[in-house]
C-alpha cells in the first residue's frame, strides 16, 4: 500500500497513545507479582501485544479491556507451553528472555520476525550465563531464536552499556524475582539512560529493590513483587509525530495526556522543537505547538535514540545544516536507522551525510518520491510527515507498519484536517 498526506493546515487537538515502552514494563512486573495489579490506560498495539501474549505464556491471568489490563501474577514463571512470539518488539524479547531464566525448569524459546531475527542478543545471553542461567542462539549467531534453560539465576555480570538499554532493564526485571541478589556492571558507557530510570521508576513501584550506582552498576534483592495499580502516561516520542505536523503543513495543535513528571527518554524532543525555533507551550498535561520558521541544530541523542527519524525530517524542512550525533545504537532497531534515513531522504533530494554515529542534513527542494520504510514503524511515520509537507508530493510505502507503536497515527492525522490517501 502506498499513503499520501495532505493538509492546507493542521488544528484541533488529539490524546497523546500511552506509552510504549511503561505498558511492556507494567506488564512484566505484574506478571511477576503474585495477585492481581491493575494497569490503566494500556497502550494496545503489536509490540504490546507481544508482551502480553508472553505474560500469558508464563502462567499470568490477563483480562484486557479499552481502558484497563487487569493482571493475575505467579511468584514463580511456568515454563512456556508454546514458542514466545516477540513479533517485531526488541523489548518483548529482552525482556522475556531474562524472565525465561526464573521458570522451574525445562526450555522456552523465544523469537520475532525478519527484522526481529536480526537484532543482537549475544551480550544478554552472555550476561546471563555469568548469572547461572543457560540461553543460546539456534544459529550461533547471538540473534533469535533464543532457548533458555529455567533455573537459578543470580550473582554479578557484566554487560556492554552501548548497544541497547534493554539488557539492563531486562536483567533488573528478572533480578527482582531471582532466588539469589544480582550485580550488574556496565563496560563502556550506556546509552537510553532515561529508558533505565522508567523500569526502575516501575519496579519499585510493584515493590521491588532496586539501587544503582550511577548509571555504571545496577543492583537487585531478591525481594520480589507485590501487586500494584499503575496508570501508564502518554507517549513523548509517539506524540512527536503529531507535535510536527504543524511545522510541516502550517496551523496550531494540541496534543493532552502528556506527564512530565515520569521519566521519559523522549520528553527531549520538546527542547530540541524549541531549540530549532518551534513555538511550543506546555500546560497542564498538554503540549501545543503552532507552525513556525525552523532553524538547523546540533543535537546529541544518546539518551532518546528513537527521536532520530523525527528530528532528520524537522531537519528537512529547516532553514541551514543539522548536525544529529551519538546514535550509533539506532543501528540496532526495527532497520539500520541511520542508514535508512541516509538513503531513503536523499531520493527526495534532501542532502544527507550518513556519519558513523548519526546524520548531517541540509535541506534541499523536495522533490517527488516513493520512499520506503523497510518495515519500521517510526521510519513510516516520519516519512509521512515529509508527505504532509509537500501536500502529497511524496509517497510512502507500508502504513500497515505504524500498528507495532501507534495504530491510530493516520486517524489522529485524520482528526487535525489531514487528508490521508492511500492506494
Amino acid at each position: 500500500m502506498i499513503v499520501k498526506i495532505r493538509a492546507e493546515k493542521v488544528s484541533g487537538e488529539v490524546r497523546a497513545p500511552p506509552s510504549k515502552s511503561y505498558t511492556h514494563r507494567s506488564i512484566a512486573a505484574a506478571l511477576l507479582a503474585p495477585g492481581e495489579s491493575r494497569i490503566y490506560n494500556p497502550l494496545y498495539s503489536r509490540d504490546t501485544e507481544a508482551t502480553i501474549n508472553a505474560a500469558r505464556l508464563f502462567g499470568a491471568r490477563l483480562q484486557s479491556k479499552k481502558d484497563e489490563v487487569k493482571v493475575e501474577g505467579v511468584e514463580v514463571p511456568k515454563t512456556p507451553e508454546n514458542v514466545i512470539d516477540a513479533m517485531n518488539s526488541g523489548t518483548t524479547l529482552r525482556i522475556m528472555t531474562c524472565i525465561a531464566g526464573l521458570t522451574e525448569g525445562g526450555y522456552t524459546v523465544l523469537t520475532g520476525d525478519e527484522s526481529l531475527r536480526k537484532r543482537p542478543m549475544q551480550p544478554l545471553l552472555e550476561a546471563l550465563a555469568q548469572l547461572g542461567v543457560r540461553a543460546w542462539s539456534t544459529k550461533l549467531d547471538g540473534t533469535a531464536p533464543i532457548i533458555v534453560e529455567g533455573g537459578r539465576m543470580g550473582g554479578e555480570c557484566g554487560i556492554r552499556g552501548d548497544i541497547s538499554s534493554q539488557f539492563v532493564s531486562g536483567l533488573l526485571i528478572a533480578g527482582a524475582a531471582a532466588d539469589k541478589p544480582l550485580t550488574i556492571n556496565i563496560q563502556g558507557s550506556l546509552v537510553s539512560r532515561p529508558y533505565i530510570d522508567a523500569t526502575i521508576t516501575v519496579l519499585r513501584l510493584f515493590g521491588a529493590t532496586v539501587k544503582r550506582e550511577g548509571y555504571s552498576r545496577f543492583y537487585t534483592e531478591p525481594t520480589g513483587y507485590r501487586p500494584a495499580e499503575f496508570t501508564v502516561p502518554g507517549d513523548y516520542g509517539l506524540a512527536g509525530f503529531i507535535m510536527a505536523a504543524p511545522l510541516m503543513a502550517g496551523g496550531r495543535i494540541r496534543v493532552a495526556g502528556l506527564d512530565p513528571k515520569l521519566p521519559q527518554a523522549d520528553y527531549r524532543l520538546v527542547e530540541v522543537l524549541r531549540d530549532m525555533g518551534a513555538r511550543v507551550i506546555e500546560g497542564d498535561g498538554f503540549v501545543e505547538v503552532s507552525e513556525a520558521s525552523l532553524a538547523g541544530v546540533d543535537v546529541d541523542l544518546r539518551d532518546s535514540p528513537d527521536l532520530l527519524p523525527i528530528v532528520s525530517v524537522l531537519a528537512a524542512v529547516a532553514e541551514g545544516e543539522t548536525r544529529i550525533k551519538g546514535v550509533t545504537h539506532a543501528r540496532f532497531k526495527e532497520s539500520d536507522r541511520i542508514h535508512a534515513l541516509a538513503v531513503e531522504l536523499a531520493k527526495a533530494s534532501i542532502h544527507v551525510e550518513e556519519t558513523s554515529d548519526g546524520l548531517t542534513i541540509r535541506p534541499g527542494k523536495l522533490v517527488k518520491a516513493r520512499l520506503d520504510p523497510r518495515g519500521d514503524h517510526r521510519l513510516f511515520m516520519a516519512f509521512a510527515l515529509l508527505s504532509l509537507a509537500t501536500g502529497g508530493l511524496i509517497e510512502v510505502l507500508g502504513p500497515e507498519s505504524a500498528s507495532v507503536s501507534y495504530p491510530n497515527f493516520m486517524d489522529d492525522l485524520k482528526l487535525l484536517g489531514c487528508e490521508v490517501e492511500i492506494s
